[in-house]
């Protein structure tokens, strides 16, 4: 069975509007408990997206306001985004090849969910799990003489 990006994604992806200020954005982060948000047009289309880097990097180490800096002007504006059927295994390389973190998964222009680096270590934990457990099932099993 091959695993799909809608296997291992979480379909709550954690919108904001591109017009909100970074410090509302930052506030909405800390109260989700998400280090990225999608940045989405008034029209619902993504324009972005926005990480805890950015705010590191753009607003705090800069000495700026976030109360006065557009979340849209600290959003890359590249979103790397995958179909919900692409297999887990696409995603990773992608994810791996690209050093992203965050994929959005899409149908057509519709966010559906987004795979984080996270999901993709829980996914391989739980197959390291899983081969481990049928590793010791065959050793405890004796084997036939004969």
């Amino acid at each position: 069975m091959v695993l799909l990006a809608r296997d291992i994604m979480d379909p709550k992806v954690l919108t904001v509007e591109s017009t909100v200020d970074a410090l509302s954005c930052a506030r909405k982060l800390a109260a989700e408990r998400k280090g990225y948000a999608v940045v989405v047009l008034p029209t619902g289309k993504v324009s972005g997206i926005v990480t805890e880097w950015d705010f590191l990097e753009k607003i705090l180490a800069a000495g700026r306001d976030p109360a006065r800096v557009p979340i849209a002007e600290i959003a890359s504006p590249i979103v790397r985004a995958c179909a919900p059927e692409t297999p887990a295994e696409d995603v990773v390389e992608t994810m791996a090849t690209n050093g992203i973190r965050r994929m959005v998964v899409r149908s057509g222009e519709q966010v559906v969910g987004i795979i984080t680096s996270r999901d993709v270590l829980a996914m391989f934990r739980q197959y390291i799990d899983k081969l481990s457990s049928q590793i010791a099932a065959y050793h405890s099993d004796p084997a036939p003489l004969g």
